[in-house]
């Protein structure tokens, strides 16, 4: 995959210590990853590294808000998101980002892209299910929502209709027979 040019951090020339930096993250991001969950994103990231003499350590904040669409209704709302992630780069004979938490560049190397980092911990740091705040407190109004009420079990509609007969399947008097012919 293309390396974005902004997020790469060339960290030859700086002196030990902290060092920030600020982006934005938006949708164009995202679609650099083929990743199209999000309607829109607009996303602070604040990126501390820390030259050491042996090592680099990174720490990714971020917070903002990402458009997704409701997993029960599908209507779009604004999801607030917001996270760390922290990770250090080694250098040694050869590239290596099997691990995580730990990246691995050649000896000579003069610049890190971070691109990677970024992209899964926002990723991972959304909830598994978009909930609409509407839906969980009642004031949406949506024919979804309207018609989930309606066919839900136990209430109105037609399924409340065949829970309220007493009679049962013939056949289950059958079976219940194997249980107490004992």
């Amino acid at each position: 995959m293309k390396e974005l040019k902004e997020f790469t951090i060339p960290f030859v020339g700086l002196k030990l210590g902290e060092h920030r930096f600020d982006f934005t993250i938006e949708k164009p991001f995202f679609e650099h990853f083929e990743y199209d969950e999000f309607n829109d994103v607009n996303i602070k990231l604040d990126v501390l590294l820390e030259k050491k003499t042996t090592l680099l350590e990174f720490t990714l904040s971020f917070e903002g808000t990402v458009n997704v669409a409701c997993d029960i209704t599908n209507e779009p709302f604004d999801q607030e998101i917001s996270g760390e992630y922290h990770f250090v780069v080694k250098f040694g004979e050869e590239f290596n980002d099997e691990n995580e938490d730990l990246l691995i560049l050649p000896h000579g190397s003069f610049e890190v892209n971070i691109q990677q980092y970024i992209y899964e911990s926002i990723v991972l740091a959304r909830p598994t299910r978009n909930i609409h705040p509407g839906v969980e407190d009642g004031t949406l109004q949506s024919e979804i929502l309207d018609k989930l009420e309606e066919l839900r079990p136990g209430e109105g509609g037609q399924a409340s209709e065949s829970s309220d007969m007493d009679e049962t399947d013939p056949r289950w008097d059958t079976l219940k027979k194997l249980l107490t012919d004992k």
